[in-house]
C-alpha cells in the first residue's frame, strides 16, 4: 500500500493555500506529497516549489453556468483532464485524495471514486461552490469552514474550521514595519483585495488617503497592474502588487485590515486575532459567496461588513475608524472563538481516511 496522499485544487489562492498549510504535517506523518492542478495554472508555481511536493498538471475547463461558445472548447479541456487525471490516479494508487475546490478537482474526485481513494473534500464558504457541488457524489467526507454549511453536505459534513498556513504565527511586527518603511509611530491599516486586487476598494481608499494617513500609516497590497504611480513616495503610504513570504510579518505589524471577504484571508484575520473591514465581490461579480462570508463574521463579532453598493470615501472613513475604536472588543470575540485554526481538524480526518483505504 502507497504513502501517497493527492491534494488538488486551483484557480484561486483560497483553493490552493490551504492544501499548502498541509504539506508540513502530512510530510512528518511519513506521507509522500503529489499536487494535482491545471496545467500552467496558478497553482502549478505554487505547489511545485514547496520542497517535497510533487506536482502532476492536467488539462482543466471552466464550467459555466451560462451559454458560452468557450463551453464547447471547454467541454474538450474536461475530458482530457478525467483522461489525465485517471491515469495519475491509477498509477499513484494513493491513499487518500484531498480537494480544495475548483473546476480541476472534479476529474480528479472522479478518478479517486472510480479507484477506490477516498475521497476528502473541503468546502471554505458558507454555500458550497459548483465544483465541489459535482465532486460530492465521489466523497466520503465534506469538511466544512462554516458550521452553518452542514446542511449543504448531504449527510456527509463535518465541522473543521479550514487550514491556517503555520509561518503566519511567525510573523514579527518590527520586521513587516521595516518592511514598509514605517517608524511604527502610528496604527498600520492593512488593505488587500484577494489574489487579483479589488479596484472599487482600491479607488475608494485614494479618495480617502490623506485624511486615512493622519491616522494610519497603510500598508496596500494593489493587485497586479492596479500600483497607483502618482502616489509612490507619500509618506505613511506602502503600495504592493503582491506580497510573498512578508506577508505574515506585515500581518504582525497591522492593526486593523480592510480586505475583500474571501474564506481563505478572513480566516487568516480570524486565527490571527485581525478585526478587518469586509467589502464582499458584489452578487454582479460573483455567486454572493463573498457576501455570506462577511455577515456570517459580521454576526459573530469578527468584522465590520461594508457592501460595495454603500461604498463611498466617506462611508468608508466611518467604518474603518468603528472598527478601530472598537478593536479589542473584535479581538476578544475573535480569540474566544474554538474553531479559528482548523488545521489540526482537517489533518485528522485526512489521516482517518488514509487508514480507511
Amino acid at each position: 500500500m502507497s504513502n501517497i496522499v493527492v491534494l488538488t485544487g486551483g484557480g484561486t489562492a483560497g483553493h490552493v493555500a490551504p492544501n499548502l498549510a498541509l504539506v508540513p504535517a502530512l510530510q512528518k506523518q511519513g506521507y509522500e506529497v503529489h499536487y494535482i492542478g491545471e496545467k500552467g495554472g496558478m497553482e502549478e508555481g505554487l505547489a511545485a516549489a514547496v520542497p517535497g511536493v510533487v506536482f502532476h498538471p492536467i488539462h482543466a475547463g471552466k464550467l459555466r453556468r451560462y451559454f458560452s461558445l468557450k463551453n464547447l472548447r471547454d467541454a474538450f479541456r474536461v475530458v482530457e483532464g478525467c483522461r489525465d487525471a485517471n491515469c495519475i490516479i491509477r498509477a499513484l494508487r494513493p491513499r487518500v485524495i484531498f480537494s480544495k475546490g475548483g473546476f480541476v478537482t472534479v476529474p480528479v474526485c472522479r478518478a479517486g471514486k472510480k479507484y477506490g481513494v477516498p475521497v476528502v473534500l473541503h468546502e471554505s464558504d458558507l454555500t458550497p461552490g459548483l465544483a465541489n457541488r459535482m465532486s460530492l457524489k465521489y466523497a466520503k467526507k465534506v469538511l466544512v469552514t462554516f458550521e452553518d454549511t452542514l446542511p449543504h453536505t448531504g449527510g456527509k459534513g463535518v465541522y473543521t474550521g479550514t487550514p491556517i498556513r503555520p509561518e503566519l504565527y511567525e510573523g514579527d511586527r518590527a520586521r513587516g514595519l521595516a518592511f514598509c518603511g514605517f517608524s511604527g509611530e502610528k496604527p498600520v491599516l492593512l488593505v488587500m483585495g484577494g489574489s487579483q486586487g479589488a479596484q472599487a476598494v482600491n479607488e475608494a481608499l485614494w479618495s480617502v488617503l490623506p485624511r486615512l494617513l493622519t491616522t494610519f500609516d497603510v500598508a496596500h497590497l494593489c493587485g497586479k497592474g492596479k500600483v497607483n504611480e502618482s502616489l509612490t513616495g507619500t509618506p505613511g503610504y506602502r503600495q504592493f502588487e503582491y506580497v510573498g513570504p512578508e506577508l505574515k510579518d506585515v500581518f504582525a505589524a497591522s492593526a486593523i485590515a480592510l480586505s475583500r471577504a474571501g474564506a481563505n484571508s478572513i480566516f487568516e484575520f480570524l486565527a490571527l486575532a485581525l478585526p478587518a473591514l469586509l467589502v464582499p465581490l458584489p452578487r454582479a461579480q460573483s455567486r454572493g459567496d463573498q457576501i455570506l462570508n462577511a455577515r456570517y463574521f459580521e454576526k459573530k463579532g469578527f468584522a465590520l461588513c461594508l457592501e460595495q453598493e454603500e461604498l463611498t470615501g466617506e462611508s468608508l472613513l466611518s467604518s474603518l475608524f468603528a472598527l478601530y475604536r472598537g478593536r479589542e472588543r473584535y479581538r476578544a470575540a475573535m480569540k474566544a472563538e474554538p474553531n479559528a485554526d482548523g488545521t489540526q481538524a482537517v489533518l485528522r480526518e485526512i489521516l482517518s481516511a488514509a487508514g480507511e483505504a
